[in-house]
């Protein structure tokens, strides 16, 4: 999808002959007046949003890298924000985080959400019944933005080890399909990560957050479903 907000103004000739003018299609000027501004994508999540593991997160990042693919007339921004979760009674809900309120404050054309890693940690995860309810809100306070920007909610990344009790079985087996529901509810297309980025263990050095390379992967499905 290619926002390019372009208006061409039509020509007038059967009102001008009209009027008795002499202007032929061939000497009147077509205006082609373009919005140049940059198309704006804003990148929601948590540290595999930020780039947390990355040597140089700033250059690495899969939403840096995402610029790097789509290239000019774009400008992706990067709100991730380590540790957040997606729901509100979480131990760091991404509503209570820096990144929320400039996130907004962007006005995007494009949302991309990752959240659900941190959810999956027993303490958070034993009080998941507003999981489908607080991402429903989260996708609501930008679909009604006066950007109307196009939304899309990604499945997280797998997990290559137990880690701060996260469990791949619970990202798959219950976030996934929680996310799943979010999307049916809200007619949210979904950027499915999880499938990118599975059985390639090699690319989860400390097995939850992807290197360059896997960034890069992460970066590249998310272009092949915006682009």
């Amino acid at each position: 999808m290619k926002s390019f907000r372009v208006l061409v103004w039509g020509l007038f000739t059967t009102f001008m002959l009209g009027c008795g003018s002499t202007s032929t299609v061939e000497d009147t000027p077509v205006e082609t007046p373009v919005d140049n501004t940059p198309i704006r994508v804003a990148c929601i999540g948590d540290s595999i949003t930020e780039g947390t593991g990355l040597r140089n997160p700033s250059k690495d990042s899969y939403p840096t890298q995402l610029q790097q693919m789509l290239g000019e007339g774009w400008n992706v921004q990067n709100f991730g924000k380590k540790s957040a979760t997606l729901m509100k009674a979480g131990s760091f809900p991404y509503w209570n985080t820096a990144p929320f309120t400039p996130s907004h404050d962007f006005k995007p054309d494009i949302v991309i959400i990752m959240l659900g890693t941190n959810d999956a940690k027993p303490g958070n995860w034993a009080n998941n019944a507003p999981f489908v309810s607080d991402y429903t809100a989260l996708i609501e306070s930008y679909k009604t933005l006066d950007s109307q920007p196009s939304i899309y909610i990604c499945y997280p990344p797998p997990v290559y080890a137990v880690v701060a009790g996260i469990t791949d079985a619970r990202i798959k087996n219950e976030v996934i399909p929680r996310i799943a529901k979010v999307a049916s509810d809200t007619s949210t297309p979904v950027i499915d990560i999880y499938n990118t980025l599975k059985n390639k263990a090699s690319l989860f050095p400390d097995k939850v957050h992807p290197n360059t390379e896997g960034a890069r992967q992460l970066a590249e499905v998310v272009y092949e479903k915006i682009y």
